[in-house]
């Protein structure tokens, strides 16, 4: 008797299958008692299914270490096959590159950054790119496995501008029968994020839409260039919001719900993870916070106004407030014993702790994250924030005040370069679906 591929139960059985994968690729390795709750599935349904992706090699069992074995039959921990596939995160700074790779697997396979001049030229910097995920695992990422890249750009990501204007490609047939990122039964939407930024990449950033449309246009361009040098889908966002993923995802803050995040870097910039969700704001512009007035008399901004946050918190701001650092790291080697330094950080600190009060006392995020090269100064920096977010705060609010430090660095960006393209939490349920250009 003939087998019925297409049937009711044989469909009800794949819709199993890509629940299954999608979980292991949202939340890395589970249990079976764990892909039980989140799933659904009885004992003996999942049990099958399981066995089946396993035998199939599109999953894998592993065993828990000795060190954590306890009384009773061992717990195995399931998988995606490491084989599967492999995502790329780029984070394209404004002097650095980084890079960073992991399988579906969830296991990093390794990172990278380079610095570079400001001037250096697009296809200059994706070559750079190019060779730093060569060198990445001893130069044994396999690329032809990629499954997809995820980049983060310096400025505003504009998705509606990037709807109208680019290709969009179906990411292809899963691997190993890993779902692909949409989730199953939903049609990924037909929009590619693209933006304005400001500084030496791009345009400087105004209210032009002459300028808005050749930043949209920059990096359409960049999207493409990598498609052509990878041969797999690229993603794009804000570098800035997607460090804050990162931090939301495996950093300072990871599983927290509501989470605003801020990074002191040659630019001042944020991100939002609200109610569990990372916000974009309706024309991408969410997370801003280097352009909120700090001082509104104060200097100049790219932006064209006066007194953004970014003209005092940023990496040259801070340094040209000291009489003699001629860089950041002079600066931060001279706060132990120079007490000069130490009132630049303090003011540099009350102007950030206020801002970030505002934003706070707007939107109650459980746990506020502060990141960037500015933040190794540690609690120099971390004391003089608190104190002012602790003082423009709500009285209501100020025993719930949670400010961390970040914890993943320079390689934050490009990790959640990589949550996009993995979909690798439940923070991107909400997020804004998106596919490969061409």
């Amino acid at each position: 008797m003939p087998h019925d591929h297409d049937g009711p139960l044989a469909r009800l059985r794949r819709g199993h299958e890509e629940l299954v994968l999608r979980l292991l690729r949202t939340h890395g390795p589970l249990s079976r008692g764990q892909l039980g709750r989140l799933s659904g599935l009885s004992r003996t349904t999942l049990y099958d299914i399981v066995t089946a992706l396993v035998d199939g090699g599109a999953v894998v069992a592993t065993p828990p270490a000795a060190a954590e074995r306890r009384r009773g039959r061992p717990v195995d921990a399931l998988s995606l096959h490491p084989g599967a596939g492999q995502a790329i995160g780029i984070d394209f700074a404004r002097r650095a590159v980084h890079v960073a790779a992991v399988n579906v697997a969830h296991e990093v396979i390794g990172s990278a950054s380079a610095p570079h001049a400001a001037d250096l030229g697009r296809e200059e910097r994706v070559a750079l790119a190019e060779r730093l995920v060569g060198e990445l695992a001893g130069g044994r990422l396999r690329l032809g496995a990629l499954s997809g890249i995820g980049v983060g750009v310096v400025g505003p990501v504009n998705e509606r501008r990037a709807a109208t204007g680019w290709t969009v490609q179906d990411a292809g047939p899963p691997r190993l029968g890993v779902a692909s990122p949409a989730a199953p039964g939903t049609t990924p939407a037909a929009r590619q994020p693209a933006g304005t930024g400001r500084g030496a990449e791009l345009p400087p950033q105004g209210d032009s839409f002459v300028t808005r449309r050749a930043a949209d246009e920059s990096h359409a361009d960049l999207a493409v260039l990598l498609r052509k040098r990878f041969g797999v889908p690229v993603l794009l966002d804000n570098n800035t919001r997607l460090a804050a993923l990162a931090e939301a995802t495996w950093g300072a803050a990871a599983g927290v719900q509501d989470v605003l995040y801020v990074r002191l870097s040659h630019g001042v910039g944020g991100g939002l993870v609200v109610g569990g969700a990372l916000h974009r704001g309706a024309h991408g512009l969410s997370g801003e916070l280097g352009h909120i007035t700090a001082d509104p008399d104060g200097r100049p901004c790219s932006c064209g106004k006066h007194g953004c946050l970014e003209t005092v918190a940023s990496i040259g701001a801070v340094v040209d407030a000291h009489p003699s650092a001629a860089d950041l790291p002079a600066f931060l080697a001279a706060l132990p014993d120079d007490p000069g330094a130490r009132r630049v950080l303090d003011d540099v600190g009350r102007q950030v702790g206020t801002v970030l009060a505002a934003v706070c006392n707007a939107l109650g995020p459980e746990v506020t994250v502060l990141g960037g090269e500015l933040a190794a100064a540690g609690r120099a920096l971390l004391d003089p924030v608190e104190r002012a977010l602790s003082a423009h705060l709500m009285p209501v609010s100020r025993p719930l005040l949670d400010l961390r430090a970040a914890a993943l660095g320079e390689a934050a960006g490009a990790l959640g370069a990589i949550a996009l393209v993995l979909h690798e939490s439940p923070l991107l349920t909400r997020y804004p679906a998106t596919e490969s250009v061409e």
